[in-house]
């Protein structure tokens, strides 16, 4: 399965697309103006889901098994982004958005044969689901979920952040069960939303608008119905535990609107999200607080995939219970979220004042640019020789880098980093599957300490994110803590280590650490330049050797 090359892509292109997306959507001023529904405080350009929705599509075009279910999935997708976008820029009626939603289920049924026939041991021994039952169930949960993760869509990154859990969980169950459809499709999808991520992370710069919402939602309701029917031995039941917090909190405001004689599509701010805020949660703390539960959620549905259909049926009741009847006591109590001075007034202020004076940035900054920069080099040494494709294209690279730096300086700083992300992976191919011999007379212990040393550099990229004094461009908050469940992930999960493999965790990591880099160098590349033309140089020279 092409899993590495498939995120590689589907990250690259979303970052690569997304600044263009933003300034077309400043220029011609399509932003999501904030009203009394919403948290934003100032218009946001809304339409970053196009980048996702590329980033998706050309990854599984060129990477997907292009067989029947892929393709109604892909044509299902196309008609909830087409109509979606329309919506983003003109704005349409709900019925219409509807409508499309449940054109796009009746692909999945009638093309791809996604359909809801087993529930498991819920039903009685010989009882056998009704073909236009099955039919109705498939579409309402398919539209269910892409209206859920919609109205999910309410603060930065949250939407993004629980739909990527998701797709972790039914990428990782789809590798075990070998259903490469699925693998490749839910891997292309965490690309995209983890490249997304670096734009919509609180404070947002982008919106994904319902272009990128539906995508999601449509995407996941298929995936997780198509992984979980027909032949296999994961339980039925299992989207209900993976995608439970936000069906939940559709459920929820929908019968709330309803018990107050109002339209369940009317805009309201009593989604769960809303409800933590009011609490006392600052936005990023109920955004970290539902990545939490969402963990919990998939965690449990990993766990839980082999049991009992009634046993999940009990737990998501008594977890769904547990979730309301909390919010109905806080509501009624008036609980607030206790917030301590000491915390919120000094700790903190003096945490900020220290960062603008850079204390913090000082002292991490520095160790990422030198590591970084050695290690790129010495990649370039860990492989064999590259092949000789590999050194005309650098010497090319370094040629047509030297006449951007000279004749058009503005174009130098990015089109630097496009030459790194399309460098990078190559490198790190090399250096994993074809090692110089020299490498492969070394101890273990220092193979160990060349492999640790990426993990290093993620953490200090980390570091730098958390005490930067930008206030645009790359920041995490909530963010942080979708990389530590996905590193924990990986490390306890050896079929997952294997199946993305260690050159791709390396490649994610380098693209990371040099997007803080230049971000941090503002304007001033020159180390950064010089360090990238000595690495092309090198696989030049090793190469006609």
């Amino acid at each position: 399965m092409t899993i590495v090359p498939t995120l590689i892509l589907s990250l690259f292109l979303t970052i690569v697309l997304t600044p263009l997306i933003l300034h077309v959507a400043v220029k011609y001023e399509l932003y999501d103006m904030p009203d009394e529904r919403r948290v934003h405080v100032k218009p946001i350009p809304r339409i970053g889901g196009i980048a996702m929705a590329i980033g998706v599509f050309i990854s599984l075009l060129l990477y997907g098994p292009l067989d029947t279910l892929m393709q109604a999935y892909l044509a299902g997708a196309l008609i909830i982004v087409v109509v979606s976008l329309y919506d983003d820029l003109k704005g349409l009626n709900f019925k219409i958005k509807f409508a499309a939603q449940i054109a796009a289920a009746v692909i999945a049924v009638a093309y791809g044969g996604v359909k809801i026939d087993n529930l498991g041991n819920l039903l009685p021994d010989g009882i056998v689901i009704n073909e236009w039952v099955a039919i109705f169930l498939t579409i309402v949960a398919i539209v269910g979920v892409t209206n859920a993760i919609n109205l999910a869509d309410g603060l930065d990154g949250l939407a993004g952040g629980i739909c990527l859990l998701c797709f972790i969980c039914i990428g990782y169950l789809a590798y075990l069960e070998e259903n490469a459809n699925i693998v490749i499709t839910a891997t292309a999808l965490s690309g995209v939303i983890f490249g997304f991520l670096r734009f919509n992370t609180h404070p947002a710069v982008l919106f994904m608008g319902d272009t990128g919402s539906q995508l999601l939602g449509f995407s996941a309701g298929f995936l997780s119905l198509a992984l979980t029917q027909g032949d296999t031995a994961l339980s039925p039941l299992l989207p209900l535990i993976i995608l439970g917090f936000p069906v939940l909190d559709t459920i929820t405001v929908m019968s709330e609107r309803i018990a107050g004689r109002r339209s369940p599509f009317a805009a309201d701010k009593n989604h769960f999200h809303h409800k933590l805020i009011r609490i006392g949660f600052f936005q990023t703390e109920a955004v970290f607080l539902i990545y939490i539960i969402q963990a919990f959620m998939v965690v449990s549905a990993f766990f839980l995939r082999f049991y009992s259909e009634w046993l999940l049926l009990m737990l998501y009741l008594v977890f769904s219970s547990v979730v309301i009847l909390s919010f109905h006591f806080a509501g009624n109590k008036g609980w607030k979220m206790p917030r301590f001075h000491f915390v919120d007034q000094v700790l903190k202020v003096r945490m900020k004042e220290l960062k603008e004076r850079g204390f913090f940035i000082r002292m991490a900054f520095k160790p990422l640019e030198i590591g970084t920069t050695m290690l790129l080099i010495l990649i370039c040494f860990v492989s064999a020789p590259p092949p000789i494709y590999l050194s005309v294209s650098s010497a090319v690279a370094v040629l047509i880098f030297g006449l951007v730096w000279f004749f058009k300086p503005d174009w130098s700083k990015r089109f630097l980093l496009l030459l790194l992300y399309l460098f990078i992976p190559f490198m790190i191919y090399l250096s994993e599957t074809d090692k110089a011999s020299w490498v492969n007379e070394m101890s273990q212990a220092a193979l160990n300490l060349y492999n640790l040393s990426f993990i290093i550099l993620g953490g200090l990229g980390l570091v730098v994110l958390r005490v930067t004094r930008r206030r645009n461009g790359f920041r995490v908050n909530p963010t942080d803590f979708l990389v530590l469940f996905i590193a924990l992930g990986i490390f306890f999960l050896p079929e997952l280590w294997v199946g993305l493999r260690v050159s791709a965790i390396k490649t994610v990591i380098l693209f990371f650490t040099y997007e803080i880099i230049m971000g941090e160098s503002r304007d001033k590349i020159g180390r950064v330049a010089l360090s990238t033309v000595a690495a092309f140089a090198l696989v030049v020279v090793r190469g006609f050797l």
